[in-house]
């Protein structure tokens, strides 16, 4: 008995963590369609655009198999790979001046490598995924992610996302720019409260 218990409220956890990380990527979604609605706010082509798209992310959010019964977690050393990129990707933009998209593609594809350091390694494996998303978090402009503090932190914030969204979202597109993004969002807000 004990152990359908324990069972129990491991299960309803789980389902507590799920909804709640789809509710904030859901309101962090809107809110971003929300920011490019209010700087384009002359275009009706934008406009209609957003008009579309809300509805279209909420009926994927409802009906799409996005929605997983078990919860699984990512492991721990899988998400220091997550710091590299982005650090490594932030470099690449800003200091050598090649750009956001060049340095993206640069430490993905440089991660896409690292599994060759040794073929048998499951951990190695999952290291390319999470080094792009990285890269993704050092795409951000200097007014957005001032220092290298900045790019960490937002670091640690994905990373915590990863975590625990590992069954999340499992095979949809933009998943990794998403919670990059997330974790950008975050510390932006942080950042704004403590300064």
């Amino acid at each position: 008995m004990e152990e359908i218990n324990k069972n129990y409220k491991h299960a309803k956890t789980s389902r507590f963590v799920r909804k709640t990380i789809i509710l904030i990527l859901l309101i962090i979604q809107i809110a971003f369609l929300s920011a490019i609605f209010r700087e384009n706010f002359q275009s009706l082509w934008v406009l209609i655009s957003i008009i579309v798209m809300c509805p279209l992310i909420i009926l994927t959010y409802l009906k799409g198999q996005i929605h997983h019964h078990d919860h699984q977690y990512e492991h721990i050393l899988v998400v220091s790979w997550i710091p590299i990129g982005a650090v490594s990707s932030f470099y690449v933009n800003h200091y050598l001046g090649l750009g956001p998209v060049i340095a993206a593609a640069a430490i993905g594809t440089l991660g896409s490598f690292v599994p060759e350091i040794s073929r048998r390694s499951n951990y190695l494996k999952q290291a390319p995924a999470v080094m792009y998303c990285g890269a993704f978090i050092g795409m951000s402009s200097t007014r957005v992610a001032p220092d290298i503090f900045f790019i960490l932190a937002a670091s640690f914030f994905t990373a915590v996302l990863i975590l625990v969204s590992k069954s999340l979202f499992s095979g949809v597109g933009g998943r990794l720019g998403t919670l990059a993004f997330t974790g950008v969002a975050i510390t932006s807000f942080i950042y704004y409260l403590i300064l």
